[in-house]
């Protein structure tokens, strides 16, 4: 039996340590203007606006939690560390939003059958505010949001609340130009639609990796393939790949062949190619040698050598 274990340290998303302190920072001090300009000139948007970029300082946090979660070692009773937290935050996070964005849905309806009347000006001003906020705070995540979906949902809860600011400005402007009231709650009813639309795909990718779904990048009839056109290589079964991560690919596979390989190339060869084309970082091979495997392979009838191999890069 042979294993191979191919890790990657460092291999994950860059610390965005700095990117998420300054975020919450700007986040929770837009909070506190926006909330107290939306009581006092009774605006609905600035007030759904303000609860919705205090959930995604709450989201924030958790994701920089989870991220943190990532770096604690492994031990005897977490053998795999707290990698899967960072897939539980990108969960939790896209379902707050959808919670947010469907009680301001709620929320527009109610104010639709009882519309108000707004400070217009003030509602532009510090929505205005709240635009460059959001979108600066979403350009921090913007480069690690490709890879890492705990930093998409960091990313898309950004992008959404500069989408909504952008809205409040909207209806700002048009209710000093027409004196619409119903206009307030139409653009919060519509930007909301938007918003849970783009994060539905957030929320179903992060339950599916949650129950170790393949992730979607992961092309596995490919990598079966790619296994058993291998050298010497007759079957390819127990073949296995889940998520440890938002950013990390873990595979598990045995590969009858014959004869066995006598040194670490093939392994080595192998976790290279499944690390670089396929995006799996942590593959773990067992090898079975079968004497019937160039006239097909038989189970019952293999036999087994044994040694282990480890290759840690760094």
């Amino acid at each position: 039996m042979a294993h191979t274990h191919n890790h990657h340290e460092g291999h994950g998303p860059r610390r965005f340590d700095l990117a998420f302190a300054i975020g919450i920072a700007l986040n929770l001090g837009f909070v506190l203007v926006e909330a107290f300009y939306g009581w006092q000139v009774n605006s609905l948007a600035l007030l759904a606006d303000a609860g919705h970029n205090l959930s995604d300082v709450g989201g924030l946090i958790l994701a920089w939690a989870a991220l943190a979660a990532t770096r604690l070692r492994p031990n005897d009773r977490h053998t795999y560390g707290w990698r899967r937290g960072s897939i539980l935050a990108s969960f939790i996070n896209a379902s707050i939003l959808l919670v947010a964005m469907g009680s301001l849905g709620w929320e527009s309806i109610q104010r639709l059958q009882q519309p108000v009347e707004i400070v217009g000006k003030t509602v532009m001003l510090v929505a205005s505010i709240g635009v460059l906020v959001n979108a600066a705070t979403a350009a921090l995540f913007l480069s690690g949001s490709r890879s890492d979906l705990n930093l998409r949902g960091a990313f898309l809860h950004m992008a959404a609340d500069a989408l909504v600011s952008i809205g409040v400005v909207l209806a700002g402007g048009l209710y000093l130009w027409q004196g619409w009231g119903w206009i307030d709650p139409v653009v919060s009813l519509a930007i909301a639609t938007v918003i849970v639309i783009g994060t539905w795909s957030l929320f179903r990718q992060s339950l599916h990796l949650m129950f170790d779904g393949v992730p979607e990048h992961v092309d596995l009839p490919a990598v079966r393939q790619y296994l058993l056109e291998q050298s010497g290589v007759c079957d390819v079964h127990d073949l296995h790949v889940w998520a440890m991560s938002t950013a990390e690919v873990a595979l598990t596979a045995h590969m009858a062949m014959s004869p066995l390989p006598e040194d670490d190339t093939f392994l080595q060869g192998v976790a290279l190619e499944l690390h670089e084309h396929f995006g799996i970082s942590h593959a773990t091979l067992q090898l079975e040698r079968d004497p019937g495997c160039p006239l097909g392979c038989a189970r019952s009838d293999r036999t087994e050598t044994q040694y282990s191999y480890h290759q840690n890069e760094r």
